[in-house]
């Protein structure tokens, strides 16, 4: 199972906003659109790596 960020805002546009700064920076890819959490009102928005990272070193 790959890695996922998580991103919980309280806005849908604080959430597209700081997953694609996260994106940015780390180099993933969007899971979608934010969604809003059900009985929470608050926003999540979710990235993975495009492809797994299998360099050892790269992960220490």
């Amino acid at each position: 199972m790959a890695t996922v960020f998580t991103v919980l805002s309280d806005t849908e546009a604080d959430a597209a906003a700081d997953l694609n700064r996260l994106c940015e920076l780390l180099g993933l890819q969007p899971l979608g659109a934010p969604s809003l959490v059900l009985g929470r009102g608050r926003w999540l928005a979710r990235a993975a790596f495009a492809e797994p990272s299998t360099d050892v070193e790269k992960l220490t």
